[in-house]
């Protein structure tokens, strides 16, 4: 499954990237499911999308929970809880 993936804020600083586009496994069928295995890239990855972060994430522009399944060709952005205004 292809998806792209959008980050904002201080996890597009701390990641170093905006977005990008990737092809996920089969069996990441999950918001959930993609951070994970976002973490195990390396260390930063980890630390940035870890589960004990807060971290807003949102489906083709709708808000959505880590238990969202995914779809192919979605956009998945991840947000901190306050970016400003």
């Amino acid at each position: 499954m292809k998806i792209q993936l959008r980050f904002f804020a201080a996890l597009r600083e701390k990641l170093g990237v905006s977005q990008e586009s990737i092809d996920i496994p089969d069996d990441i069928k999950t918001i959930d499911d993609l951070k994970n295995y976002l973490c195990k890239r390396n260390t930063l990855w980890s630390e940035v999308l870890a589960g004990n972060q807060v971290i807003r994430c949102a489906l083709n522009q709708v808000m959505v929970d880590s238990s969202t399944p995914l779809s192919d060709d979605a956009e998945v952005a991840f947000f901190p809880p306050v970016t400003g205004g």
